[in-house]
């Protein structure tokens, strides 16, 4: 395995069923990045860097934060969409009656039956009667502001995934967000209900084709999925590239969704159904995680985008990751450079103070001794006696300097003869001696 700047085409290898077909134009394929790596080795290397990419950027974490979102948005959407009610007369009120029955089934499995006698059945029927403006617009507010959040989390993790973080701007992301919340509402009201009921459901609804239902139940609502998935993983990247690219991703997200499904059912079936400890709170949880899994698998589906086109990247992708890189080397060498501005300009107001900045009042000798060592391991291994010798040096030192005022009277040695002398002097040494009249022999024998 090596890289190269090489395209499999140019060196007249087959790239694997997955790798994306190059096109002519500006969604041409840029360097591969391996070369005469085996099918199984390369869906190895594959399978590793989305698992890295995921625990690079937490996965796991931005799961739960879009699932937080995508859950507060639910009620006030609901709330809206009920209150809206009352002003579409042309529905039919036996129709009006079954989605209150619906709301209010819904609101008692998370609500005692006291909160919903006196707060849910209350308020149903006052936004059903009156129309209610005010809850209509606050709630669809506060859920397209939440859902639309939910979405900017997937966009934002897509495009950091890719390595074009900060090619497009806040504003365009979040309206992006807004509008791919809208399309995201009008496809799950149509295919989520049809993944949960099942066909079942819609030949109840339509009993006379239930040949063309049983027949294209299943491959439209994941036509539908597929379709909604690759839209959102190929507008979240910031340059255009080929919508097919993304086409592999939302087929993983897809499989890990259904199995995270069935996975999460037979854990909810096994802890949550009959007497749990969550209680009321048992349907929100389930809810919850859910959502947390579905998330969960969108992020993964995108990492298995992102791990293809780091290895066949197109033209587009590859040059703007490597402005993005430039981009980077250019701030680092702006911080690089304020930092040494600042060690200059701290440099200059120690030589004008004559002590460092920083320094305490008394005893700055001393304080140079306590510094934190540039060396921690040189200083925590090194010998006692090193430092033993050290502190005798100094001693020797200051004794030198008293033999080199006595020398310069006519009675004493110089500093560095003192200094040289020192140790071999032994008890002889003017320091050693208590009263300081005696001298080393060689003092004595200097004129």
């Amino acid at each position: 395995m090596r890289a190269v700047d090489e395209t499999p085409e140019q060196t007249g290898e087959r790239a694997p069923w997955w790798a994306p077909r190059r096109s002519r134009g500006q969604f041409r394929r840029a360097r591969v990045k391996y070369r005469d790596v085996p099918k199984r080795r390369m869906a190895w290397l594959l399978l590793k860097d989305t698992v890295n990419s995921c625990m690079e950027y937490r996965v796991l974490g931005l799961a739960a934060e879009a699932a937080f979102f995508t859950l507060i948005s639910i009620p006030p959407l609901l709330l809206g969409l009920i209150g809206s009610l009352g002003y579409l007369d042309w529905i039919g009120a036996d129709t009006v009656d079954t989605l209150r029955r619906n709301a209010l089934d819904a609101s008692a499995t998370v609500l005692s039956d006291k909160g919903v006698d006196q707060l849910a059945r209350p308020l149903i029927d006052d936004v059903i009667r009156g129309g209610g403006p005010d809850v209509i617009s606050l709630g669809f507010a506060l859920a397209l502001w939440s859902g639309s959040r939910a979405v900017n989390v997937f966009i934002d993790t897509i495009t950091v995934m890719y390595g074009l973080d900060g090619r497009r701007g806040i504003v365009k992301t979040r309206l992006l967000a807004f509008f791919l919340y809208l399309i995201a509402l009008v496809i799950g009201a149509v295919a989520l209900p049809l993944m949960v009921a099942g066909p079942d459901a819609a030949l109840r609804l339509v009993p006379q084709a239930e040949w063309v239902v049983s027949a294209f139940y299943w491959p439209v609502v994941l036509l539908l999925s597929v379709v909604f998935l690759t839209t959102l993983y190929h507008v979240s990247v910031p340059v255009r590239s080929p919508w097919r690219e993304d086409v592999p991703g939302a087929l993983v997200a897809l499989v890990m969704w259904v199995v995270c499904s069935f996975l999460l059912r037979l854990y909810l079936t096994n802890t949550v159904e009959g007497p749990t400890i969550y209680g009321s709170l048992a349907a929100p949880v389930a809810v919850l995680l859910w959502i947390g899994v579905s998330a969960f698998a969108v992020l993964v589906g995108a990492a298995v985008n992102a791990a293809i086109d780091h290895v066949w990247p197109s033209v587009a992708t590859a040059a703007a990751r490597r402005a993005n890189e430039r981009l980077r080397e250019e701030a680092a060498k702006q911080v690089v450079a304020a930092a040494a501005r600042r060690r200059r300009g701290a440099g200059e107001e120690a030589d004008e103070d004559g002590d460092l900045p920083d320094a305490p009042a008394e005893f700055p000798e001393r304080w140079t001794k306590f510094l934190p060592p540039s060396d921690v391991r040189g200083r925590l291994l090194r010998p006692r006696g090193r430092d033993r010798h050290e502190t005798d040096r100094d001693e020797a030192g200051s004794g030198g300097a008293d033999h080199g005022e006595t020398g310069r009277n006519g009675t004493g040695a110089g500093i560095g003869d003192q200094r040289t002398g020192a140790h071999e002097a032994g008890p002889g040494h003017v320091a050693d001696r208590p009263d300081g009249s005696a001298a080393t022999a060689d003092t004595r024998r200097r004129p």
